[in-house]
């Protein structure tokens, strides 16, 4: 778990990571760069979910042998599905990071949202739903191993 008090804010406590796959994790199907070894470094300290509908029909592949949960679920109605994967975990322990429209209700739901614009680009929804907004997912995952930087963003 990742336990923060931020002043202004709320104190998260955080035992689940919910992330989109293609255009967060992965660029055309491919995972990006240093985020397998980002995974396994967090994954002692808080359970890690991906969801996503597989566009490319590589996450497994990509994805095997990291301690992550993996749910590929069907192309339509993505961001009602996202949002109920978040609400069945318990949102308030929650962190969702996403760059799609059809992450923009999960990020919205989730204790602390993380929106994303990379090589893919974001949705404008998305970013108005985050509570922080990233500029790539290595920065995004940087921010749960030092979380004083979420104090910085977020305190009021």
């Amino acid at each position: 778990m990742i336990s923060i008090d931020i002043p202004g804010f709320r104190k998260l406590e955080l035992a689940h990571l919910v992330s989109d796959y293609n255009g967060t994790l992965a660029l055309d199907g491919k995972l990006l760069p240093g985020v397998a070894e980002a995974l396994s470094e967090l994954a002692p300290n808080i359970r890690i979910h991906v969801i996503t509908a597989d566009t490319f029909g590589l996450a497994k592949a990509q994805l095997a042998g990291l301690p992550i949960n993996l749910t590929v679920t069907p192309a339509q109605a993505q961001a009602e599905a996202k949002l109920q994967f978040v609400a069945e975990l318990g949102a308030n322990a929650v962190v969702a990071i996403g760059n799609g429209r059809n992450d923009r209700k999960m990020l919205s739901a989730a204790a602390l949202g993380i929106a994303l614009i990379q090589r893919e680009g974001g949705a404008a929804e998305t970013f108005a739903s985050a509570d922080i907004v990233s500029t790539t997912i290595l920065d995004a995952l940087e921010l749960l191993r030092s979380p004083k930087r979420l104090v910085a963003t977020l305190r009021s």
